[in-house]
This record gives C-alpha cells, sequence and structure tokens, in this order.
C-alpha cells in the first residue's frame, strides 16, 4: 500500500510542481532510526514532498482530525501514518500524546524513518514558528531508554516554496546534516529539562539555517525588493555562490546573503536601512500604480527586446492554440473540481497553506476519474492501439494548455507593460531613475559587506 501510494504521490507532485529539488540528500543516513524534522508551511503536502524525496519509507506523525474519516483512516494507517491529537485538536485528549510517542518508539526502534513537524502548526507566510519540544523529549526518551545506544539520529530538513498557492511552481528541499540525539544525553536523568531545552534549540537553529529565516516582517519585505531588483546579477555574477548547485538552492544560498546584509545594515545603521525602504516603497509605490512590472522597466532601455519579446509571445500564442484548446476540452471539468474543493476544503486564515494539498489531493480523484472515462469512451469506439495514444496524449495536452494561457496572459500584460512605458516617457524616466539608485545603494551595501 505504501509503495502503491508513495507512486501515486509522487506521479501527483509532478504534475503539481514544476520541480522539486533535493539539496545535500547525501546527508540522509541510508540505514538506521532517522527522526525528521521540519519546518511546516504548506499542510499535508509537507509530508508528500519529504516522502518522495527521499529512498527510505517515512512514518510521519500528523493530526488526529485527520483520521476522523474513515475511508482515509484506513489509508493513512496503512501508509505508516501516526496519528497525534494536539492542544487545538482536543485539549481532554492529549494522553494519547504517549501513545503517539510509543508508536513512533516502536517504528526507531525497527530502524525505520519518523517525521515530525516540531512547530506543530502549518501558516500561510513562511516565517517559521517557534519550535516546540516535542521531536525534542520523543528522541532523548528513547536514546535514554537505550543507555546511549541505539544510535538516533536527527535529520533537518528545510522546505522552501516558491509560491506554494500557485500550480507549477518550485519546491526546494534541503537537507542538513543529522544530529546525534545520544550528544545531548549528558545528564538527562537529572536534567531532562535542560536536555529538552539543549537539543529543541539545536534542532530550531538548524532548521532555520536551511530556509531563509527572517523574524522581522520589514525585513522579509525589504529582502524580497531587493531579490526582484538584483538577483539576477547576483545569478549572473556568480560571485557568491561557488560551489556546483541546483538553480533553486542557488537562489535560497544568495537570498540567504541578502539577508544577512540587510540584517547587518539595520542593527548598525538603522537610519540608512528605513532610508532605503523608504525608496523602495515609493518605487513599487508607482509600479503599482501604473500597473506594471520591475521586469519591464528594466527592459526599457532595450525597446526593441522589448517590443520583441511581445512579439515572439504572440507567435507562440497563435501556434500552441490548437493543442492548448485540445487540452482544455479534456481539462474543463476536473479543473472545475479541483477549484471547488480548493473553495471548499480550505481554510480562509490558511488558504495558502492548504490549497496545494487540497488540489493535489482532488486532482488525482478528478483528473484521474474522468481521464479514466474519456479513454474508456474512446477505447469502446475506436480499441487498441487509437486508445493509448489517446490515454498518452491527456497528461501532456493538460500541461500544455496550462502554460499556453499563463503565456497568453504574460502576452497580455507584456503588451500592456510596452504601452504604458512608451506613451508616459516622463514616468519612465522617473522609474529608471530610482531603480538605479536603489541599485546603487545594493552594490554599496554588497561592496561593504565583501570589503571590495
Amino acid at each position: 500500500m505504501y509503495r502503491a501510494m508513495r507512486w501515486i504521490v509522487r506521479l501527483a507532485l509532478g504534475f503539481y510542481f514544476r520541480r522539486i529539488e533535493r539539496f545535500h540528500a547525501e546527508r540522509v543516513p541510508a540505514t538506521g532510526p532517522v527522526l525528521f524534522t521540519s519546518n511546516h508551511p504548506n499542510s499535508l503536502t509537507d509530508s508528500f514532498v519529504i516522502g518522495a524525496s527521499v529512498p527510505r519509507r517515512v512514518n510521519f506523525v500528523a493530526t488526529v482530525q485527520l483520521f476522523r474519516f474513515r475511508p482515509l483512516k484506513w489509508l493513512l494507517t496503512r501508509c505508516g501514518v501516526i496519528p497525534i491529537n494536539r492542544a487545538s485538536d482536543d485539549p481532554r485528549g492529549m494522553r494519547t500524546v504517549a501513545s503517539t510517542f510509543e508508536a513512533c518508539f516502536r517504528a526507531l526502534e525497527r530502524g525505520e524513518v519518523v517525521g515530525i513537524f516540531p512547530e506543530g502548526v502549518t501558516y500561510e507566510d513562511s516565517q517559521m514558528r517557534e519550535v516546540k519540544s516535542g521531536a525534542a523529549r520523543m528522541a532523548l526518551e528513547l536514546e535514554h531508554r537505550h543507555e546511549g545506544r541505539l544510535g538516533l539520529k536527527v535529520v533537518p530538513a528545510g522546505l522552501t516554496y516558491s509560491a506554494k498557492e500557485i500550480y507549477r511552481t518550485d519546491v526546494l528541499v534541503n537537507f542538513g546534516e543529522p544530529i546525534q540525539a545520544a550528544d545531548f544525553l549528558e545528564g538527562y536523568a537529572q536534567r531532562r529539562k535542560e536536555c529538552i531545552h539543549k537539543l529543541t534549540a539545536e534542532i530550531e537553529r538548524r532548521i532555520q539555517s536551511l530556509i531563509l529565516h527572517l523574524p522581522q516582517l520589514e525585513h522579509a519585505r525589504v529582502v524580497a525588493g531587493i531579490k526582484r531588483l538584483y538577483l539576477d546579477r547576483l545569478l549572473l555574477g556568480h560571485g557568491i555562490v561557488h560551489e556546483p548547485v541546483s538553480p533553486r538552492a542557488e537562489e535560497l544560498l544568495l537570498t540567504q546573503r541578502i539577508a544577512a546584509v540587510v540584517e547587518r545594515v539595520y542593527r548598525t545603521q538603522p537610519e540608512r536601512a528605513a532610508a532605503f525602504a523608504a525608496k523602495l516603497d515609493a518605487y513599487e509605490g508607482w509600479l503599482r500604480r501604473l500597473k506594471i512590472s520591475d521586469e519591464y522597466v528594466a527592459l526599457f532601455p532595450e525597446k526593441t527586446r522589448l517590443v520583441g519579446r511581445s512579439i515572439g509571445w504572440a507567435a507562440m500564442a497563435l501556434l500552441g492554440a490548437p493543442i492548448a484548446l485540445y487540452g482544455w476540452l479534456h481539462r474543463l471539468i476536473p479543473g472545475a473540481i479541483v477549484e471547488w474543493a480548493v473553495r471548499g476544503f480550505t481554510q480562509p486564515g490558511k488558504r495558502k497553506a492548504q490549497t496545494s494539498t487540497a488540489a493535489i489531493t482532488a486532482g488525482i480523484v478528478a483528473f484521474g476519474v474522468f481521464y479514466g472515462l474519456c479513454v474508456g469512451v474512446v477505447h469502446t469506439w475506436f480499441g487498441w492501439p487509437a486508445s493509448l495514444w489517446y490515454a498518452l496524449s491527456l497528461p501532456l495536452a493538460s500541461l500544455i494548455a496550462y502554460y499556453y494561457m499563463r503565456e497568453l496572459r504574460r502576452l497580455v500584460a507584456s503588451v500592456r507593460n510596452t504601452v504604458v512605458l512608451l506613451r508616459a516617457p516622463i514616468a519612465t524616466r522617473r522609474l529608471l531613475a530610482m531603480r538605479g539608485e536603489l541599485i546603487a545603494e545594493i552594490e554599496a551595501a554588497r561592496g561593504e559587506a565583501t570589503g571590495t
């Protein structure tokens, strides 16, 4: 059952996400008991992504609320998912946490892998929440029972989604160096809370190092603005990252360096940081009022390239129309079911965090059933091998249809941006000047940070 569900989930993840990148996957032990600890920005999808990213079977700990639907309970139980009753689920039922720990202990004692999200909640933004002590308590209690000889390793993992609520975006799974639980056992019998606190702090620190962690929302907004303005230059320059890494991992490393410089400037030169943030606000305010993007402002000095991009997208729109129409006719009904499921089964306060889970789950059912019916009808009418080629064409045509509509929207935006910039030369020159001042400030801060 686990292998079958793993295959189905991997297939579904491959359709929902454009790319899932693994960074430092070699840090995951091939054998022995392992406790995965990860940030939790994207509901049940986080479990899907981690489970699909490692070759070993992972027994995840999940809220007991998922087990209240009998068919889902049957499926989750056979896939090794262990229920936990959090205080937010039922404050009177916290005694069941002990049974959850025992279930995890049995799996780890068999040399298996358990996955836990120690923040205890999922959330809308990308800011990591406080790590609870459950993972550390579990690791130390089990290792203490075995007098430090079990060899349990706590492997931190950082999940970074480029846009978790948007179809066909990227995910990075960044694995950290394993932590030997036994290293934190000294004095555990006498100073249990102290040891648990120490390991919890280490788990939190390790996870934070694997993602972009910015406690101050103001700093996060400035880092995002700098990325839009300057990340392409850093990617082209290769001035910071010197190791061969995947694109999403390289972006994370560069963003972490940007964040470090921002934090340093806010700490040592708060007035300079505030002035830069005000300039960035003014620039982005102009962009919002004119309804244009920074990408097109940057391209404006190369007017031929700006116009050529619009013409190129127009040609692609014309050539791709027949295939896109074929794909959209076949995804219209299942796509509508998925949208209905996302609206109906996500909570308003957690919609971003729950969208991918609802879309993936509903997509497996809706597209699987609808495409199966279509193939059955074609096979009845035309037989083999026509039905085989028809079945193979459906997923590809569906993806082409999606990309076609996305590029068509980009074409409309490209034409509009080009017209606005060409018809408002004074505003365009002002935007270019503001953009140049911001980039000069960024380069000056970067030079101070690197000593160049």
